[in-house]
Formats: structure tokens, sequence, C-alpha cells
């Protein structure tokens, strides 16, 4: 192994086994340089090092404060990795899927908020996400760890102008269901299999009249109190999703 080095000012850190493992296994972002604590070894870290070996990546052992220097913390378990950008997937390729379960987060500004959210649909079987273009590096590492790898697996599209692909999703027959309480119907009394793309809005101002627009269908979730306010768009996903997971699932 070599010896220490420093990160780049303009490169991102990625945080602990987790993140690091699930961009290695993804290869979705280049990988710069993973460091470790050259005092730990344990199994998780031992296959990525392994892997990152396959892989011809450079790795560094030093100290547990230089990598908490990167870090910004001391939750990264002695692993970081330094990482380029995500690559962002075609629309038209995730349009295209055999039977389309899409979802779309408009307005979702915590990159924990955010991270939850992706981690919810992937596990639920979402097939693509749509999210508004925008510069999540400065973000990326806490997107990463809070979602637990999600976000470098699932299918994102990140969109410019959401007539276009929300025209093209329509003209494929997928179902554009947003998640709001104005003239809803119960997610749990709603079809959710074939086809569709769930929409999820930010909790301060929901989902946008330029997307609303295009819905064929609106669902809200039952409360179990009287509770006025919306769910953060981590849970709404994870409820949603997953009802339309359970759906899906007779299906086969």
């Amino acid at each position: 192994m070599e010896q220490e080095t420093t990160a780049i000012a303009e490169d991102i850190i990625l945080e602990g086994s987790i993140s690091v493992k699930a961009a290695l296994q993804a290869g979705r972002r280049e990988i710069f340089e993973i460091l470790t604590d050259g005092r730990k070894s344990d199994r998780n870290r031992n296959y990525i090092l392994n892997l990152a070996r396959h892989k011809q990546i450079k790795i560094t052992e030093t100290t547990q404060e230089t990598i908490s220097s990167l870090a910004g913390g001391c939750s990264h378990g002695g692993i970081v990795a330094r990482v380029g950008e995500r690559e962002y997937q075609d629309e038209e390729a995730v349009l295209s899927a055999p039977v389309p379960f899409l979802a779309l987060l408009e307005g979702v500004e915590d990159p924990y908020n955010f991270g939850g959210a992706l981690r919810s649909l992937y596990a639920a079987g979402v097939t693509g996400v749509f999210v508004p273009q925008r510069n999540w590096c400065s973000a990326a590492g806490l997107v990463t760890k809070a979602s637990a790898g999600a976000s470098e697996f699932v299918d994102i599209v990140a969109v410019s102008q959401w007539d276009e692909v929300l025209t093209k999703a329509k003209e494929r027959g997928i179902r554009i269901l947003c998640a709001t309480r104005k003239d809803a119907k119960s997610v749990y009394e709603s079809d959710l299999t074939g086809p569709i793309l769930l929409v999820f809005g930010g909790e301060m101002r929901g989902i946008s009249s330029k997307i609303m627009k295009y819905s064929d269908g609106n669902l809200f979730l039952p409360y179990g109190n009287d509770f006025r306010n919306a769910l953060s768009a981590n849970s709404a996903a994870a409820v949603f999703s997953f009802e339309a997971f359970r759906q899906r699932s007779r299906e086969k």
C-alpha cells in the first residue's frame, strides 16, 4: 500500500464502508483513491480493499486523524474514498423499461431526506428516479451515506425540462400518480400495478403546478390521528413505494 496523500479540494469524499463499497460495486463514478486506517482490519474492509486492488484503485494507509479531517466527522469507521461525480442515466433507457416502476422527487433539498427517499425507493424495487438537474456534489457524501449506498445503484435521471420527460412518459402509457391530498384517493384503494411514475414533493412547497398538470391521479395516505402536516419525502416514498411493491408482487 502507498503512503499518505492529501485530497484535492474538488474531490468528493465518501465515508464509511457502506458508501465506499457501494461506489466500488456500482461503478457509476470514478474512484481516485481509498484511504484506510492501517490499524484496522475486518472482513468487510478486506473485501473493499481486495475489490479496489482488482479494479487497480490506489489504496493509502493513513491515520484515523487524517481520515477524520477528510470526512469532516468521526462516523467513517476508518475508511473513506476520494471520488468523482456520479454518472446519471439516460431518460430514454429508464422510460423504456419493460414495466416501468418510476419515481420523481421534486423540491427535496435536505440531503438526508433525499438520500433516505432513494434508499426506500430502491429497496421497494423502483426502476428509475427522476430528479431536478442540480449540483449535488457538495452533498454527495451525505446522500450516499443516508441512502445506505442505494444512491449509487438506483438509476437516476437529472431533468432540466419536466414537460419533455412527462410527455414522453404519458406517450408510453406510464400513469403519473402524485402524492398530494387534493382530489386524492387513498393509496391503499388505488391501483399501483403496471407502468407508473410516483411523484413526491418537498414538505414546504409540495408538488409544483407544472408537474401536477400531468397527473393521472392523486394519492393520499390515511393518518391514524388528526395530523395536518405532510410526512417527509423519505417517509412518504417508503409507504407509497412499498404499497406499490406489495400490489405488484401479487401479479407475478
